[in-house]
């Protein structure tokens, strides 16, 4: 168990980045066509957890600058409990075998949880003291990103399917025509869907939500996108059955008006705000902080 790097007195280990490592070397595999793919994402990785790793050690620092700045001991006590519980099924021979395995006391586990409550504080910290995003960057924001935001034809989608079954073209059909019927006769096609289909959206009345027409196969979205809003197609006869396609409402192409997108415009400039602010405040961390990586 080398030394990875030293963080002014902190000594990050090799097993310390084993241990972060462990639980996402499967998705790398995975994702690595063959070894040498592997070894450079996983050296890339390895880079980011030791850069993580310095961090949370440079930011557990910060805080214990302020002697003012204590975190309660029944916090620390909570959160073992908690891992106890959820990691080791309350078994607590297993969990001081873990210890074991990993040259520990309880002692030390104390600490490692409490700058873990440390980090997680001072990250919230850091996202609280930023400003709320206002008008006038979501404004700008989406005049000089219209491209991201244009759509394409939409039709919100309901549907009723009767299973073939046994069934003759012939049969199906008149199924079908009994369901038209009632909506002629003012039903609503959400109860009727609720009533009859025999898909797995009967609860939520056939619903299917928002549909694009690369959504769905030419032999439906040629019919769903002719109909006009709150219109109900002719059945549609396919080997597995018959379907009846409800236009509840359409969206024309093009970009939204700001007031469609401004939560999503909020959240992603909120975001943006977070890590630029998070980065000069880690950049200022390092700055004059003594770090060693081997």
């Amino acid at each position: 168990n080398g030394i990875a790097a030293v963080v002014e007195s902190k000594v990050i280990t090799v097993d310390d980045i084993r241990r972060e490592l462990a639980p996402i070397l499967p998705q790398i595999r995975r994702d690595s066509r063959n070894q040498q793919e592997f070894s450079q994402k996983l050296e890339k990785v390895q880079d980011e957890i030791i850069r993580n790793l310095v961090d949370r050690a440079l930011i557990v620092k910060d805080f214990r600058k302020d002697e003012k700045r204590q975190i309660p001991q029944s916090y620390v006590d909570n959160a073992i409990s908690e891992q106890l519980t959820t990691q080791f099924e309350g078994d607590r021979a297993r969990f001081l075998a873990y210890l074991k395995s990993r040259g520990f006391t309880l002692r030390d586990y104390r600490k490692e949880v409490e700058e873990d409550i440390i980090y997680g504080y001072m990250r919230g910290q850091q996202r609280k003291s930023l400003n709320v995003v206002s008008p006038a960057k979501v404004e700008a924001y989406y005049a000089a990103n219209q491209e991201r935001f244009h759509q394409e034809e939409q039709v919100h989608l309901r549907l009723i399917q009767l299973n073939r079954g046994e069934l003759a073209d012939d049969a199906l059909l008149a199924k079908a025509a009994e369901i038209v019927t009632k909506l002629k006769a003012g039903a609503k096609f959400e109860e009727l869907a609720k009533e009859y289909t025999d898909d797995a959206r009967k609860a939520k009345g056939g619903d299917w939500g928002w549909q694009k027409r690369a959504d769905l196969k030419p032999e439906f979205s040629d019919p769903l996108f002719a109909l006009a809003a709150g219109a109900v197609s002719a059945p549609i006869i396919q080997r597995e059955g018959v379907y009846l396609l409800y236009a509840e409402e359409r969206k024309a192409a093009g970009t939204p008006p700001i007031t469609e997108v401004r939560e999503q415009i909020e959240s992603t400039l909120a975001q943006q705000m977070t890590r630029e602010s998070q980065e000069k405040w880690l950049e200022r961390l390092r700055k004059g902080a003594y770090v060693r990586l081997y």
